[in-house]
């Protein structure tokens, strides 16, 4: 049997997706879950499944609704805009496929990160990651009034060594799963830890690194990590974020020693 409204036939799987909404971050009151339904299709991801419902924000139980607002941006797991927790975990919707993050007949639950500032729904806002970039200083110091020149090479050794740690796209689920990040502290997390080993280690980059180490040396620096283990474990890049911060450690001691001497 073909309904005529839609071209689908009443045996078409239906994908449930169920959705923790919130209109405002001053307005928890409006917090709830909604459920909607979209058809199946091969291969479809997370992303899909929420332009579906864009375009038709209608509920299960056939109440109109709003569209439900979410942050994107590459489509291609680049970009880690799409950050949210998916059945429980935090991932990106648009590499996390409908086959492989559900069961057949089970609902599949989105939800905003929580250690980040609602803005509404599953859109966060990630500021403070990037101002933590900032207190780091997590760039190669190269501007200048002139031209610099070419930078000194890099060995290949250390090419294999900084390329899984420039993977890193800033998404935020090693954060979300970290126990010692939270709202109420100030503590970088893993992701900030590693761009500094990543800078520090780099030929131009070093330039800054004692500043670094100092910034991370204080509060919310790399000595309040309490080596969970948890942001390795959900990395969508499987950048070696454990052996990032007992570098940094190291280097931390190891500078903390040298200024000791040196007074």
């Amino acid at each position: 049997m073909t309904s005529p409204a839609n071209g689908r036939t009443a045996s078409d799987r239906m994908v449930t997706i169920r959705i923790r909404r919130q209109d405002a971050p001053d307005k928890p009151g409006t917090q709830r879950w909604e459920e909607f339904s979209v058809p199946h299709r091969p291969q479809m991801n997370i992303i899909s499944c929420l332009q579906y419902i864009a375009a038709n924000p209608q509920t299960t139980a056939g109440k109109e609704t709003t569209t439900p607002v979410w942050d994107s941006g590459c489509l291609e797991e680049v970009c880690g805009a799409c950050t949210m927790v998916i059945n429980g975990k935090a991932r990106q919707a648009c590499s996390a496929l409908v086959d492989r993050v559900g069961e057949p007949g089970q609902p599949i639950t989105l939800e905003p990160m929580g250690k980040f500032p609602l803005i509404r729904d599953l859109f966060v806002d990630r500021s403070r990651l990037f101002n933590d970039l900032k207190r780091v200083k997590a760039w190669v110091p190269i501007d200048g009034t002139y031209d610099l020149g070419k930078g000194p090479a890099v060995s290949q050794k250390s090419q294999e060594t900084a390329y899984p740690l420039s993977r890193c796209m800033s998404c935020g689920c090693c954060l979300e799963a970290c126990p010692q990040y939270t709202p109420s502290n100030h503590f970088v997390g893993a992701a900030v830890i590693s761009q500094a080993r990543l800078f520090n280690e780099h030929p131009t980059g070093k330039a800054l690194k004692e500043e670094r180490l100092e910034a991370l040396m204080g509060e919310g620096g790399v000595g309040d990590c309490g080596k969970a283990g948890n942001c390795a474990e959900v990395c969508p890049k499987e950048i070696p974020l454990l052996e990032s911060i007992a570098a940094v450690q190291r280097q931390a001691t190891v500078y903390s020693l040298k200024k000791f001497f040196m007074k």
